[in-house]
Parts: C-alpha cells; sequence; structure tokens
C-alpha cells in the first residue's frame, strides 16, 4: 500500500519506447478525482475545504481527524496528502445548468441568461437539484428534481437563479453536517466548469456564508496529479509544501452580511421541501 504521493515504481521499457520518454521516469501512486482536485487547489492541511461544480458537485474537507456521522451522510477517506477527508457529493451541480439552459430553455448564452438575475437573495421560487437521485448527504435515489414556489409573476429569470441557488442550498447541506461533527470552515477553495461564472460564485459565497477563494489554475484534477507526481520525485518535501510553492489565488469572493442574511432564511425554508416531497418520490418513477 502506497501513499499518494510516493513513487511505485518506473516505466517499463516497451511502454517508455512507445512514449518517446525516459524509462527512468517515476510512477507516482496518484489519486482519485477529487483528492486530486483538491490537492490541485491546495486544499491540504487541517481544515481547509474545496468545492467543485463539476457534472456532480462535491464539499470536500481535509482534516487531521477521521470523522463519520451518525447516518453517513458524508463520505470519510484517507486524502491525498497523507490525512483524511470529509466529502459531500451530489449528484447533480453544474449539470442542472447545463439540463436547465440547453434543454428546457434552448440557449448555451450562460453568461446572457445570468445578466439579468439582480434580487439575489429575495426569489421566491425554489429548486431541487435531484435530477439523478442524491448521494450527500440524503442518499436517496428516488429524489427527483423539482421547482416550487412558482406564481404567474414568475420570470424566466427566477427560475434560472433558482438553479444556481439550488445547488449552492445543497452545498450547504453537506457542509452543515461537518459541522455537526466540529469541524468549522471558514473558507473555500472553489473549481470546475461552474465556477467560471461569477454570479454562481457569489451566490457560494452567501449562501455558505464564507470567502471563496478562485485559484489562477482551473484545472484542479490535473495540476494534482502533477503535485503528487513532483513529490514522488522528490522536488518538494511533502504535498503541503508543494502547495504552497505552487497553488496561488487570483480572486476572493467576500461574502456580504445583508446578503448572507437573506440567504440564512431562504436556506432554513429550502431544507424543509426535501423531507416534505420525500414521501412523494416513491411515487414518481
Amino acid at each position: 500500500m502506497f501513499e499518494s504521493y510516493e513513487a511505485v515504481g518506473t516505466l517499463k521499457p516497451e511502454i517508455a519506447a512507445e512514449l518517446g520518454i525516459s524509462e527512468r521516469t517515476v510512477i507516482a501512486a496518484g489519486a482519485g478525482d477529487n483528492a486530486a482536485a483538491a490537492v490541485g487547489t491546495g486544499t491540504v492541511g487541517d481544515g481547509t475545504c474545496n468545492i467543485s461544480l463539476g457534472t456532480s458537485g462535491t464539499v470536500f474537507i481535509s482534516t487531521e481527524k477521521f470523522g463519520v456521522d451518525g447516518n453517513n451522510a458524508l463520505h470519510s477517506f484517507a486524502h491525498a496528502d497523507g490525512s483524511y477527508h470529509l466529502m459531500g457529493c451530489m449528484l447533480s451541480a453544474a449539470s442542472c445548468n447545463k439540463w436547465w439552459m440547453e434543454e428546457i430553455i434552448g440557449t448555451e448564452d450562460y453568461g446572457g441568461e445570468q445578466r439579468g438575475i439582480q434580487s439575489l437573495g429575495e426569489n421566491h421560487v425554489y429548486f431541487l437539484p435531484y435530477l439523478m437521485g442524491e448521494r450527500s448527504p440524503h442518499n436517496d435515489p428516488d429524489a427527483r428534481g423539482a421547482f416550487i414556489g412558482l406564481t404567474m409573476d414568475t420570470a424566466r429569470e427566477d427560475m434560472t437563479q433558482a438553479v444556481l441557488e439550488g445547488v449552492a442550498f445543497a452545498l450547504r447541506d453537506s457542509l452543515e453536517v461537518a459541522k455537526s461533527l466540529g469541524i468549522e470552515v471558514t473558507r473555500t477553495k472553489i473549481c470546475g466548469g461552474g465556477a467560471k461564472s461569477p454570479l454562481w460564485k457569489k451566490i457560494v459565497a452567501n449562501v455558505l456564508g464564507i470567502c471563496v477563494d478562485v485559484p489562477e489554475n482551473e484545472e484542479g484534477p490535473s495540476m494534482g496529479g502533477a503535485m503528487l507526481a513532483a513529490v514522488a520525485c522528490g522536488a518538494y518535501k511533502s504535498v503541503e509544501e508543494a502547495a504552497q510553492a505552487i497553488v496561488k489565488m487570483r480572486e476572493v469572493i467576500e461574502p456580504e452580511p445583508e446578503l448572507v442574511a437573506l440567504y440564512e432564511t431562504r436556506y432554513q425554508k429550502f431544507r424543509e421541501i426535501y423531507p416534505a416531497c420525500r414521501p412523494l418520490f416513491q411515487y414518481l418513477k
């Protein structure tokens, strides 16, 4: 058994010849996609956090202590830096926005659709982002997506906003489980396709009520793999040392107290919707 940052051997001669590189090329043990993304965004050491807004969405928290919640809402694993991590994984994140934009309203102008959204924290529409069931924290394959709160006053922008907010609320669900284990997260990194949206990053910062750090490099997993390889080759003594040397932030989105308060009220309403709908989901197969 090897740690992710350890060398496990070198290339076989025939593989090296096929690739045109040296037989002395070191092979590192490597890591899974989310652990590698965490390394690539500098999410190593105790209490650091990374949110991935990809097809699925993850809340990845690096911790020195192994912890499991009572309902197994979060996954607990060894981390690529040699410690542990907690991870909440929702099955549909940026894929919810892609579905809404391209399949429902029929456009690929993501930025254009978001420009009309003005009143954050005041939307009367809610969206459950469970288009493929859910994994964390509900672990419910029968969960389904839903818009709730539609009226004759509902506009297209309200529904687009609800999709972005619904994903952010669901990410907070996992963060709340981590808090119940005594883990206090005060800021997070962010990566993934959804992180290219300035509006979505602002929503996430204010729904979670924490600072969101945006790395210069957007390719978290590939960067993390390269960093693990650098440690395996001896270029750095540890994954944390590699992160300190390589990972730089280009932007910080700070939560706004008034907006945090508005979203706190809306989140408390959001968290009541799934339990109310759950008995109905089994009939919607």
